[in-house]
């Protein structure tokens, strides 16, 4: 019988750079190539990249050089278009997109909603509470943030909202970090001691 050979679409290349004996390969560097848009892809983005000079801090020279005002509003466009068109399919499936737009105050329920579940007074149905306190005080935290940064340009029921939240989580975190830092109570003796 003739055996049939069986072509793939693809090689195997050892790519590793070094030898069982732990050795650089010499054929390892000749095999590695950069891709040509790669490189010019990096090119671009570091000649957009500020010069480091002697008097920049180190975070200075990190921060990347933001997009053209014509990259935002391409990008921004782009975004309006999805979500027109994400509005549209959920208003077929006989909802309101108005129920989806994030307003400051679903913001504000969403933060706290996460407080709640950090501090294990919320849980998903069937599942164990789970305590996370320093998220919940970051949360917490991030809440308190909010209403400085935003102190005189929210309306009345806004400010309501963060003030109740704030004072309801700020109660809670209380009662949880004294209930852990409790020592557990002694349950009814089981022993069979007083003989």
């Amino acid at each position: 019988m003739a055996e049939k050979k069986q072509e793939s679409g693809f090689t195997v290349t050892d790519r590793r750079l070094f030898t069982a004996d732990g050795e650089l390969r010499q054929d390892a560097a000749e095999e590695v190539e950069t891709p040509k848009s790669a490189v010019s892809t990096a090119t671009k983005t570091a000649e957009k990249m500020p010069k480091p000079t002697e008097a920049a801090t180190p975070s200075e020279r990190d921060v990347p050089v933001p997009p053209t005002a014509a990259e935002q509003e391409a990008q921004a466009a782009a975004y309006r278009q999805s979500s027109k068109e994400l509005d549209s399919q959920v208003e077929m499936g006989g909802r309101s997109a108005k129920e989806f737009e994030m307003t400051f105050e679903r913001f504000l329920a969403s933060l706290y909603m996460t407080a709640m579940l950090q501090l294990g007074l919320m849980r998903e149905q069937g599942a164990q509470p789970q305590i996370d306190i320093i998220g919940a005080r970051q949360t917490i935290d991030t809440l308190s943030l909010l209403g400085e940064k935003t102190k005189g340009n929210l309306t009345p029921a806004e400010e309501n909202f963060l003030q109740n939240s704030l004072y309801e989580l700020r109660m809670a975190y209380v009662e949880v970090t004294n209930a852990l830092a409790r020592p557990p109570k002694p349950g009814p003796a089981t022993g069979t001691s007083g003989r």
